[in-house]
């Protein structure tokens, strides 16, 4: 990735809202699919290039995606563990929260904190939430519903 900053984004006719990227400091910060995009953003970014071919149906897993979370621990924790998701596969809340060093799957406050993680998730898509069938998505349900279906979910 260049050195860039700011905001990115494009309508996507397949998710019927924009898709919107932050990026600081070479890292995408947030994804986000609002109605209308940011005056003043930009419509061209690898990243969004990557999200739209993806959209399309190419196979990404957006692993080597440079990413800036500023979230605390315990949700990085489990937000690093939903990225590990390999495309076209799904778990559910109580094994996921099995594969995050300290929580325990039996916890019903463990659960809770991977259910929060899940729906303050900043970077939808790059760090795939949608691949967890009983969990919150921070995507809209529309926009969820949509990504489930192109993976085949």
């Amino acid at each position: 990735m260049s050195e860039v900053a700011g905001i990115y984004a494009r309508e996507s006719n397949y998710l019927d809202r924009c898709v919107q990227v932050g990026v600081a400091s070479d890292r995408v910060v947030s994804v986000s699919f609002p109605r209308n995009f940011a005056s003043g953003a930009d419509a061209q970014h690898e990243v969004l290039d990557r999200i739209f071919e993806y959209l399309e149906g190419d196979h990404d897993e957006f692993r080597d995606v440079e990413i800036g979370l500023t979230v605390p621990t315990d949700q990085r924790s489990v937000l690093e563990a939903v990225r590990e998701l390999p495309y076209g596969t799904q778990t559910s809340v109580e094994p996921l929260t099995g594969r995050i060093p300290g929580f325990d799957p039996e916890d019903d406050d463990d659960r809770d904190r991977v259910r929060t993680a899940l729906d303050e998730n900043p970077i939808p898509i790059i760090i795939p939430d949608h691949r967890v069938r009983d969990g919150p998505s921070a995507a809209p349900p529309k926009v969820e519903q949509r990504l489930r279906s192109l993976e085949g979910l």
